[in-house]
């Protein structure tokens, strides 16, 4: 990092009444000599070089409330001192020299910034830097690459199925941390700003995923894939975000080869009194037991899902985490456990993507949404609150079925559960439990985790859906058939 004697806050400079402002004629300057400005994140110590004029698309940016701190290098300050054609810069007034006299707090705050870096690559890879880096445009042109390496692969008749794994992996490992460090930068932005320059990335990042889920779909039980995830393994964070999506779309589509087939409904219909009834009606208390049916467990009825939800969904289950803190490790033990910041990242992650970007609101519900646990008091969500105060404005009202395929069920609450959201509950806590990689606790075989998870998440506690659960265990069976 720069030693901050070498810089200057914009923040000391921007009073005129004292005669060290940076006037028009300085701005129309650093405009016109592309000087680039040092971005410092006074919360975690991310440093980057950023476009004076890209940044002033929100007006007077230097000013705005954010944790971010704004400098001109030297090179930059003589450049402007020149064009400005002066022989005393205001900025070597008493206000700079001030300045320098922090050099030894800000020298032990950049100690803790470089430490805190590393923690950022420990959870998300070394990667993370080089994206942190880039402009937007540069990252909309890495992801339209990606999808373009993708799409090629699609066209070809005959693929190698080694390539098309490595693609599928590194295309989503690069969309993953590229939209966690741009929806980082959009934040200290205002809303409509920020959706602006975010919308080029959403839709190529939207486009990448269309492709990558017709390539996963097409061979769902590549078992390869998890084998080179595991291979090309670089922080933790990104790998789970990694495996996830990928794992998510591989079991939508199971889910929909399954329910296209009527004699599937029809078998969980048979079966459901003796297997399925006493479940859902502790879910459904306030109806008579003879009315708990298969479809007062999905609203409208059980069915594939569509194309454009599908695709929808596969961009939920891509940037599901994306307001995770970097390097927490939310499924280890209790020493690193913290519930506050496992609540805070779905909470921020919604709200970013909300706020922030133009995703479609199936995305960002999944966000919410993902750790609902159907109301157990061992979960949380965004919602939560927003159903409390429902209740007490409405105190009659109740959800008369457990799972939604669309939005509107669940936002009228009408509906316990987001289908997608429910998905990704169960992905989310077998990921973690499975994950090569955890640090406290050996990770569990295919079979101990679904043993565990029948165990803690639905016998003894009912936190995801056993139907969709009964499939995921299905889907793992044949995954780990395929292997031998």
């Amino acid at each position: 990092m720069a030693e901050m004697d070498k810089v200057i806050p914009l923040s000391n400079v921007i009073e005129l009444s004292d005669g060290t402002g940076i006037n028009k004629t300085y701005v129309d300057i650093i405009v016109q000599e592309d000087i680039p400005i040092l971005c410092i994140n006074k919360k975690i110590g991310k440093e980057k070089r950023m476009s004076f004029k890209v940044l002033n698309i929100n007006n007077n940016f230097w000013q705005q409330s954010s944790s971010w701190e704004y400098y001109i290098e030297d090179d930059g300050l003589e450049k402007l001192k020149e064009k400005a054609e002066i022989k005393t810069a205001p900025w070597e007034n008493k206000n700079y020299k001030a300045a320098k006299k922090k050099e030894k707090k800000t020298s032990d705050k950049n100690d803790k910034s470089d430490i805190e870096e590393k923690e950022v690559e420990k959870g998300f890879g070394s990667e993370y830097r080089q994206f942190a880096e880039m402009t937007n445009d540069e990252k909309v042109k890495h992801l339209n690459r990606n999808k373009n390496k993708l799409n090629d692969l699609l066209a070809q008749k005959t693929r190698d199925i080694k390539i098309v794994t490595e693609a599928l992996v590194d295309t989503t490992k690069d969309a993953a941390l590229i939209n966690h460090v741009a929806l980082e930068d959009a934040i200290r932005l205002a809303d409509d700003e920020a959706k602006k320059i975010t919308q080029e990335l959403v839709d190529s990042t939207h486009e990448m995923v269309k492709t990558s889920a017709q390539l996963i779909s097409e061979n769902i039980f590549n078992n390869e894939l998890m084998n080179t995830l595991v291979e090309k393994s670089n922080g933790t964070i990104v790998q789970h975000m990694t495996r996830v999506y990928l794992n998510g779309i591989a079991f939508l589509s199971y889910y929909n080869n399954l329910v296209s087939k009527s004699s599937s409904i029809q078998k969980l219909r048979i079966s459901f009194a003796s297997k399925y009834r006493e479940f859902y009606h502790s879910l459904l208390p306030h109806l008579s037991v003879d009315d708990v049916i298969l479809e007062r467990v999905f609203y409208g009825g059980m069915r594939a899902i569509p194309p454009d939800l599908y695709f929808k969904w596969a961009v939920g289950f891509l940037i599901h985490d994306i307001g995770k803190a970097s390097a927490v490790e939310y499924h280890e033990g209790e020493s690193s456990y913290d519930r506050n910041i496992v609540i805070d990242h779905v909470k921020q992650g919604y709200k970013s993507i909300m706020t922030k970007t133009n995703y479609p609101m199936e995305a960002s519900l999944i966000t919410g949404y993902h750790h609902e646990y159907y109301g157990d008091s061992t979960g949380y969500g965004y919602f939560r609150a927003y159903l409390q105060q429902f209740k007490k404005e409405n105190p009659n009202a109740k959800q008369d079925y457990c799972i939604t395929y669309e939005l509107q069920p669940i936002l009228d609450y009408q509906v316990l559960a987001y289908f997608p959201a429910k998905v990704l509950e169960i992905i989310d806590v077998y990921d973690s439990v499975t994950d090569p990689h955890r640090v406290y606790r050996k990770a569990m075989t295919p079979e101990g985790a679904l043993l565990m998870m029948r165990e803690e998440f639905i016998e003894r506690r009912h936190k995801i859906d056993l139907i969709l659960f009964d499939i995921f265990d299905s889907f793992i069976h044949e995954k780990e058939k395929n292997k031998k």
